[in-house]
């Protein structure tokens, strides 16, 4: 085996095992990358989302394009290894969609409709299998840190202003 195979082979390994311990993958298609839930099965790892109640995916992350992932690692939550993948939408009621859905919904936290969740998937979400490509075996130097995407939710208020003469007062004794 020559170096350069033997680097690939430790490479898909690592990408492999880091990806499958990992609860998060960082995925980035086209704009800026988003943290998605995911499954490893079957030399790939696989997500359900862009439907209701689910995960939104990142733009750019179509049947046949190319996408970027970041693993962290699971200790530490430092980025441990980035890959390229190309990515694959399974058809609903596919061989290959079952098999990975079968997965997924095991995985799936906090699912409003667990025993209909399938179905739902199958009308309403996309299933994507992202297909391990190159391994970057250097990581950037750079933070690659980015300003937080939109959302509709907000943070606290400012603290009325009799609060704390309420909470003083409440304190005697």
């Amino acid at each position: 085996m020559t170096a350069a195979a033997a680097e690939a082979s430790l490479g898909r390994a690592l990408v492999e095992e880091a990806t499958k311990k990992s609860g998060l993958i960082w995925v980035r298609g086209t704009g800026p990358a988003r943290a998605l839930w995911h499954v490893w099965h079957e030399g790939a790892a696989h997500l359900v989302g862009d439907g209701p109640g689910e995960q939104p995916f990142p733009p750019g992350l179509t049947d046949g394009s190319v996408a970027e992932v970041t693993v962290r690692s699971k200790d530490k939550g430092g980025r441990l290894v980035v890959w390229t993948a190309d990515v694959a939408e399974l058809a609903p009621h596919s061989e290959e969609w079952e098999a990975a859905v079968g997965e997924l919904k095991g995985k799936r936290l906090n699912a409003p409709d667990a025993e209909w969740m399938p179905e739902r998937w199958a009308r309403e979400c996309r299933v994507l299998r992202l297909v391990p490509g190159e391994c970057r075996a250097r990581l950037p130097d750079d933070s690659l840190a980015a300003a937080p995407l939109p959302t509709p939710a907000t943070t606290r208020r400012p603290v009325p202003a009799g609060l704390p003469r309420l909470l003083k007062r409440g304190r005697k004794g």
